[in-house]
């Protein structure tokens, strides 16, 4: 008897001869390659005796799965019609991200769909879509950088410190935020997020724990930003308790980084495989929330939600402390994620790839370009747009237009006439990327109201 297990092994067993051998073999090689033959038939023939007892077990869980209610794997065809829809600032928006949005209304499992007028196209759903489905989640619904969020810490410091000690900040922006794919920090940074138990029950998070411990309070690269700039509070009757004036803002930008990346890549595949589609819109792939697999990956996707947040949290932190200061208030929120919310009084799942939470009283903050002002806003809970708001200005050129289109002597001039100082930041985040925020903003007065702005001073990208 050879030492690598083999399908013949389980049939021996009295394994059905169905995908289920197939699942068992696919886990055993991947999480328990290293162990010893005998012990894995004994735990395969406990499975196989009691399936029942192995439902949501990291590893035997989906093959418990294939042998009482196995996935049906079927092509499935888009519908003819559009689930209802809204679009906003329909005439600052590529015609490619309309269409985007129209393949995925023609997916089975859409309910309702809405366009932010930020929206630009993407890979899957274009960026700036919304989208509720029936009990089952999208991978690149969510994006590859699952939980990418926005933070704001407000501080009681006069703005005038800005100019004052601007060396001083742009010390701390330079000595204390890492960009980059590989950067980490030498000081290893703790949180209570690593006691989580799926680091402990899905093997993939397991792999992944080493990687998220090193990159805690890291930003990435692309667009991500720490950046310091001037906080105007306009609205009296705030809910987090500031007063009308001015203020000095910490403003951050930044995801879940390699483990979001590799969540979304692993159960992208696996949506791709259980889930055909016409070559068209593949990406949509989805994952049924009642299958092993769809009830993993929303458990990998709050984690890497949290793990986001624990990340600015970190920065934040580490940045008030060398200021001396603690700040008034924090607003935050997430964009690319899913959420279990009602829509027109049923249970849904609301993908915003790309979009801010405007649930009624929901806070969030919009921001601008590195040479526009952002906005602290509230949500009015429109359902026509999904209780959404765009995510920012949204792009106008590609990556590799602006490359094409603008040098770095354009990009000085642009920081110049703003007094902005940039630190880092490649041509393919020029301020002239952007749409105008002024314009984007006023296409969605109906989703949001405005409490307070946000200008940037110093800039802190990756490059």
């Amino acid at each position: 008897m050879g030492n690598k297990l083999k399908g013949k092994d389980l049939i021996k067993l009295g394994f059905p001869k169905n995908n289920s051998i197939n699942i068992a073999l696919g886990q055993i090689n991947r999480y328990r390659k290293k162990e010893k033959k005998e012990r894995i038939l004994e735990e395969a023939k406990n499975v196989l005796l009691h399936p029942e007892k192995y439902q949501g077990n990291a590893i035997w869980g989906k093959v418990a799965e294939g042998l009482t209610k196995p996935v049906e794997i079927k092509m499935h065809q888009l519908r003819n019609t559009r689930a209802p829809f809204s679009i906003y600032g329909e005439n600052e928006i590529d015609e490619q991200a309309k269409f985007q949005l129209y393949d995925a209304l023609k997916l089975p499992i859409a309910v309702q769909g809405a366009l932010m007028p930020d929206a630009h196209s993407g890979y899957g759903l274009p960026i700036g879509g919304v989208l509720a489905t029936e009990n089952a989640v999208i991978p690149y619904g969510v994006g590859v950088d699952i939980g990418c969020r926005m933070a704001l810490s407000i501080f009681p410091m006069k703005t005038s410190y800005l100019k004052g000690k601007q060396h001083q900040l742009e010390n701390i922006l330079k000595e204390h935020t890492k960009f980059g794919m590989y950067e980490t920090y030498d000081k290893k940074q703790n949180h209570e997020i690593f006691e989580r138990s799926e680091f402990q029950d899905i093997p993939l998070l397991k792999r992944l724990k080493v990687k998220a411990y090193n990159q805690l309070g890291t930003s990435g690269g692309g667009n991500h930003f720490v950046e310091f700039g001037k906080v105007t509070i306009t609205d009296e009757h705030n809910e987090f308790n500031v007063p009308v004036g001015e203020y000095v803002g910490l403003l951050t930008h930044s995801g879940s980084r390699g483990l979001g990346a590799n969540v979304a890549k692993h159960y992208t595949y696996l949506a791709s495989k259980q889930c055909p589609l016409p070559k068209n819109v593949q990406h949509l792939a989805w994952l049924d929330l009642d299958t092993h697999d769809g009830q993993e990956y929303w458990l990998a996707m709050n984690l890497a939600g949290d793990y986001a947040k624990a990340c600015h949290d970190n920065i934040h932190k580490r940045i008030a402390k060398l200021l001396g200061i603690k700040p008034l208030a924090m607003i935050e929120n997430h964009h690319n994620f899913a959420w279990k919310e009602q829509v027109n009084g049923v249970e849904c799942i609301v993908h915003r790839k790309g979009a801010t939470p405007a649930n009624k009283g929901a806070l969030g903050i919009i921001p601008g370009s590195m040479t526009a002002q952002g906005y602290i806003v509230r949500g009015l809970g429109n359902q026509e747009s999904l209780q959404s708001a765009s995510h920012g200005a949204g792009r106008k050129h590609s990556r590799r237009t602006c490359k094409e289109k603008f040098t770095k002597s354009d990009i000085k001039h642009q920081l110049k006439i703003n007094e902005v100082t940039l630190i880092g930041g490649g041509v393919d985040e020029a301020p002239m990327a952007y749409k105008n925020i002024k314009k984007v903003m006023a296409n969605q007065e109906e989703l949001v109201e405005v409490l307070g702005t946000f200008i940037p001073k110093i800039v802190r990208m990756d490059k």
